[in-house]
């Protein structure tokens, strides 16, 4: 195997294995292996082509990861605000719900949804009062209750 194959497949390794751990570190190493790769398949030695990975992953983590890592937590403050405009708002039953699930449509969007005392039931096509978001799933109640500030 080249060691321009060699360095193509530890980067798309190191990409890949940024899915799982998305602190935008493996990402910054998976670039800095790609680089090594370009530089071996334009003729960098082993040396050459680690002295590569070096240089381009320690820039990578020093200049974009933190500019990277501000825009994501932007966005994730972003959709934490959007799931709680959905307290406090009417939502139609689609599926039973009751304590241990069922689904709801809030909008034009389809959310799973449980009863938040877990014994109340809402039958298809009542109408529910969205109580708090807790991850893919909504609390409700069709006692028309607002949620408590």
């Amino acid at each position: 195997m080249t060691p321009a194959l060699i360095w193509l497949l530890v980067g798309v390794a190191l990409v890949g294995a940024e899915l799982v751990s998305g602190e935008l570190f493996l990402v910054m190493l998976g670039g800095g292996a790609l680089a090594a790769a370009g530089g071996a398949a334009l003729g960098l030695g082993a040396l050459g082509s680690a002295g590569l990975f070096a240089v381009v992953s320690v820039l990578l983590l020093l200049a974009v990861r933190p500019a990277a890592k501000r825009k994501l937590q932007e966005r994730m403050g972003s959709l934490e605000r959007h799931q709680d405009r959905f307290v406090g708002a009417a939502a139609e039953v689609v599926r039973r719900v009751d304590g241990t699930g069922g689904q709801v449509r809030i909008g034009k969007e389809l959310w799973s949804a449980r009863s938040l005392d877990g014994h109340e039931v809402l039958e298809e096509g009542s109408t529910a009062t969205v109580l708090q978001v807790t991850g893919a799933a909504v609390l409700v109640t069709g006692r028309g209750e607002l949620p408590s500030p």
